[in-house]
């Protein structure tokens, strides 16, 4: 691939694809075929409703390997990732769990994909799935070596359902402005789940610490998103659009339509 800029655009909203559980993970049920489809439609409500980023994300796969993904996942998010491409004027992004960074990297370079989302960008943290290493080097070195300097590293700070005791020391700003010194393209802010708002201090903290997007990654709703949306540059947003505002159930277009009507009333996305 031949180098080029960095997409700059405004990053705005965000909506998750959850994919199905992939081939080879205990709670597969569909097949390839199947599972593309079911991407597929969902991209389709999304597009129908305005959302035109949207990000890839093997949710289902429970329970996660550890900074690492199999070839018959990575194979199949890249064919995902591309279909959706091809068929949508989209922005989109992935996330590969657990922590597969590089992989994740690698299946955005193949599906020309705008973006990842990277945890553990910068120190360590104790996962469900065990000890997190920090993997910045690692990651921006892969991404000079593709010629990919167009894909934004998107990277959480003292990301949600981790334990952060190793680095209490250290505070998420301190760590904001690691991630922004070790080049993180944008920074992602959590609270301590999915489906939990970050907290609104820790927020306004790093924004004015780092002059980078700020990324709002777990718990915005409708109700809370003028509160969060003066101090954020960005929202990924997943459980909000599902029905009873869970990530594991399908889209809900009246929940979409709900929150839709509040985002298009703020000024600072227009």
């Amino acid at each position: 691939m031949k180098n080029i800029e960095k997409n700059t655009s405004p990053i705005g909203l965000i909506g998750m694809i959850h994919l199905q559980a992939m081939p080879g993970t205990p709670k597969n049920k569909l097949n390839p075929a199947q599972i593309i489809e079911h991407a597929i439609h969902e991209a389709a409500i999304y597009q129908k409703h305005g959302i035109h980023s949207l990000m890839i994300e093997n949710m289902h796969d429970v329970p996660y390997l550890k900074s690492e993904a199999p070839p018959e996942v990575i194979a199949l998010m890249a064919i995902i990732g591309h279909e959706l491409k091809r068929r949508f004027p989209i922005t989109l992004g992935i996330q590969l769990l657990a922590g597969a960074n590089i992989e994740a990297l690698a299946v955005a370079c193949s599906a020309d994909l705008d973006f990842i989302r990277a945890e553990g960008f910068v120190f360590g943290h104790l996962a469900d799935e065990g000890y997190m290493d920090s993997c910045a080097g690692k990651l921006l070195r892969y991404r000079k070596q593709m010629g990919a300097e167009k894909v934004a590293i998107y990277t959480d700070v003292k990301k949600k359902h981790s334990s952060h005791s190793i680095t209490s020391d250290t505070s998420i700003v301190e760590t904001a402005k690691a991630a922004a010194f070790f080049l993180s393209d944008g920074i992602i802010v959590t609270g301590t789940s999915t489906g939990m708002e970050p907290l609104l201090e820790e927020v306004k903290a790093v924004k004015e610490s780092v002059n980078l997007p700020i990324i709002i990654g777990s718990g915005i709703t409708k109700n809370n998103l003028s509160t969060f949306a003066p101090f954020a540059d960005g929202f990924i947003v997943g459980s909000a659009f599902k029905r009873n505002s869970k990530w594991f159930n399908e889209l809900d277009e009246i929940a979409i339509e709900g929150f839709m009507k509040s985002f298009s009333g703020l000024n600072t996305y227009k």
